[in-house]
């Protein structure tokens, strides 16, 4: 295969950051807006060419695979109930694209994720991958970005961000060479402390990996945290080979924490031409009572 045609999507963390409401309900399916975080980011990837999805789910996430899986009977009830409409976009979720789900026994880490997706790749030459923590909202799509750079460069492709100093240390950062928006990325830092960072151009999540990062993912040892990381195979590859990186177009809304979960919903709706208008009227009457 010459192109990107396989996205790989790790959803098998415990959603800690979101306790109780994750205790039973699968992180990845607090909606946003009108749908789950996981739905927005496969309608992504498929506006960018993909035609599958692997999804790295784990032990009691049930509920993901139940939410792509076919329901003609509450298709039925939908069309039955005059709201044809509904029952189309019911239809179309489990078939957006080819889905197959492999489960995480235990959670070691993004790298141990993105390598439990191995052997479903067969001769793929590079895969996206996608983390649903951080919804786009743009055009092109993010991913669709990264692939066009990939069909240039032929080599692992990463999604940056320029960050302000004060928070890059939440991050992955690249040390770059050239002007961009495609820069040459020599070496990836994990989590850096402001002084210690070698840009400002933090690592988003959205990347395209070739094989080479999956060798390198096979051989990582695990850190302080008993965890394998991408960044460090990622790492591996940049210092031996070729990575690039690009400041993508667009904006990255995160829905990793519930602060910023709240953000993002406000801001998706906000723009929504159906509840947008509600949730206006809404804010000014708490304004105005002072509630």
């Amino acid at each position: 295969m010459t192109g990107v045609s396989t996205v790989v999507v790790p959803a098998g963390g415990l959603g800690t950051r979101f306790l109780p409401a994750t205790k039973a309900l699968p992180k990845e399916m607090v909606p946003v807006g009108d749908r789950p975080a996981i739905q927005w980011g496969l309608e992504e990837a498929v506006a960018s060419g993909i035609r599958r999805a692997v999804i790295i789910t784990a032990p009691g996430k049930d509920l993901i695979k139940a939410h792509f899986s076919p329901d003609p009977e509450l298709e039925a009830i939908l069309v039955g109930r005059g709201s044809p409409e509904l029952a189309d976009r019911i239809h179309r979720i489990g078939r957006m694209c080819e889905l197959e789900f492999v489960e995480q026994q235990q959670p070691l880490g993004l790298g141990h994720a993105v390598l439990c997706a191995a052997d479903r790749l067969g001769g793929e030459e590079a895969v996206a991958v996608l983390l649903p923590d951080d919804l786009f909202w743009g055009t092109p799509p993010l991913l669709a970005q990264l692939i066009r750079a990939y069909t240039r460069e032929r080599c692992t492709v990463l999604a940056l961000r320029r960050c302000p100093r004060d928070q890059i240390s939440r991050y992955g950062v690249a040390a770059v060479e050239g002007e961009g928006p495609v820069f040459h990325v020599s070496d990836v830092v994990e989590k850096p402390t402001p002084d210690e960072a070698p840009s400002d151009l933090a690592l988003m999540g959205r990347y395209v990996l070739t094989q080479d990062v999956f060798r390198a993912l096979s051989t990582t040892a695990p850190g302080a945290l008993g965890e394998i990381q991408l960044t460090d195979a990622i790492r591996a590859v940049a210092g031996a080979g070729k990575v690039v990186g690009v400041e993508f177009t667009g904006d990255l809304l995160d829905v990793g924490t519930l602060d910023s979960w709240l953000a993002t919903n406000a801001a998706i709706v906000w723009r929504d031409p159906d509840l947008g208008p509600a949730l206006r009227s809404r804010i000014e009457e708490l304004e105005s009572t002072g509630e």
